[in-house]
């Protein structure tokens, strides 16, 4: 009988007599500082930054210290099962792998090595909106295992209709509604630099690969102001070669990849989207539908009523609003508020097991892991990825067991204090 924890344990160790070191800090703190080694200041200000005083970033992870985890002693957890069930997919652990865009800027490989490093371990990972690779290139990548897609609902719902479609032709067996970014947060790293990474072309492949935005990117918009100098120079030739296809000359003579960019910051958006757009989405897709963003128990049970199939507990990591309450916070309320008539998940400040572990028992059916396996990501490529996933799978399986409990079903709110 395998046990993964174990496994992993054990393969630190002996690589470790032989004299082989992890590609990857164990310890989160250290993975965080050998990734911004590792990142330009741009992009670790993108990926680990918040917003505002990023008072709602520290809250994320201050939250799972209000809760104490009990062990129960002379139990049986000799045969452990981590196992969930989603939307009729068995999955082998209550861990998937959260949208996040552009990361381009933590590697070249990007998204592929991601989708590269979760497959073997049947962890699904949420094609981000805001990919560096197009969904298709990801899901040729990881075969059969699963995967779901995350939509920011743009201004044009035949933009929406055709990537739900091209997610649906990839094999997405769920579709995530972002909801809480209809307008960009006051992200103060990013503006102390004054960068937008959209700006130089980076993290819009799933556009660039849609011929529906092809045509979109037709239509005229509004020029604006140039302002030539060196770094505008150096934005035009990353814009360029950002832009998928031919050589750098016949792209810019082209003038597509300069649109490209003008098209999405002007479409990306949808700040006037309402509860009854979500119907529209309904009528295109039979997959699963799951609203991230939710942080109210209204919201939630409006969801519900809008025939929505599930809810992210989210507050975009601390990225939006400034002051948000924690997700972790937020939790509770709203599974009382479900009353199990859809799953919960919640995203926001996981770092390891015991964060995993308290996450299910006040009521989430599964969690989405963020920053970690980016900076995995940043460290070590595919490779790096595949770490972090393998301790984070670890740590929890050690931690459920050393709590008293053999499967999930046996975390509940009585272990905690």
């Amino acid at each position: 009988m395998k046990f993964p924890a174990l496994d992993r344990q054990k393969e630190i160790y002996l690589n470790g007599f032989a004299g082989i070191q992890p590609k990857v800090p164990i310890s989160t703190n250290a993975l965080e500082e050998a990734a911004k080694k590792k990142l330009s200041p741009q992009a670790y200000a993108y990926i680990a930054g918040g917003a505002g005083n990023e008072s709602t970033l520290r809250s994320n992870r201050a939250a799972f210290d209000n809760y104490k985890i009990v062990p129960r002693q002379l139990r049986d957890v000799s045969v452990r099962d981590t196992s969930v069930t989603l939307f009729g997919q068995h999955l082998p652990s209550p861990i998937l792998l959260a949208p996040i865009g552009v990361l381009e800027m933590a590697h070249p490989e990007a998204d592929l090595a991601v989708g590269k490093a979760a497959a073997p371990l049947n962890i699904p990972f949420i094609f981000s909106n805001q990919a560096s690779k197009p969904m298709e290139e990801v899901a040729d990548a990881m075969g059969e295992s699963p995967r779901w897609f995350q939509l920011y609902w743009s201004k044009s719902n035949e933009l929406v209709k055709s990537f739900v479609q091209r997610a649906e032709k990839c094999g997405c067996t769920a579709m995530v509604v972002t909801l809480d970014t209809t307008v960009l947060g006051w992200r103060t790293r990013d503006l102390d630099l004054a960068y937008l990474p959209f700006l130089e072309g980076k993290g819009i492949a799933q556009y660039t690969a849609d011929p529906v935005f092809q045509k979109l990117m037709n239509e005229s918009e509004p020029s604006a102001r140039k302002n030539v100098t060196m770094q505008s120079l150096r934005g035009l030739i990353a814009i360029v070669n950002s832009y998928p296809g031919g050589n750098f000359f016949n792209k810019l003579k082209s003038g597509r990849p300069v649109k490209a960019v003008q098209k999405f910051v002007s479409i990306y958006s949808n700040p006037a989207l309402t509860w009854e757009d979500l119907e529209f989405l309904k009528t295109i897709t039979n997959r699963p539908v799951l609203l991230k963003g939710i942080l109210h128990a209204d919201d939630a049970r409006k969801a519900i009523d809008y025939g929505m199939d599930g809810i992210i507990v989210s507050n975009h990591g601390g990225r939006q609003v400034d002051g948000s309450i924690s997700t972790l916070e937020a939790l509770p309320s709203i599974v009382n508020a479900v009353q199990e008539k859809v799953p919960v998940l919640m995203d926001g400040g996981i770092r390891g097991g015991a964060d995993i572990f308290k996450a299910l028992a006040l009521g989430a059916k599964a969690v989405c892991l963020g920053r970690p396996y980016v900076y995995g990501l940043a460290v070590a490529g595919e490779q790096g990825v595949k770490e972090v996933l393998q301790n984070t799978l670890a740590d929890f399986e050690l931690t459920m067991a050393l709590a008293g409990c053999k499967s999930i079903s046996e975390i509940t709110r009585r272990a905690l204090a």
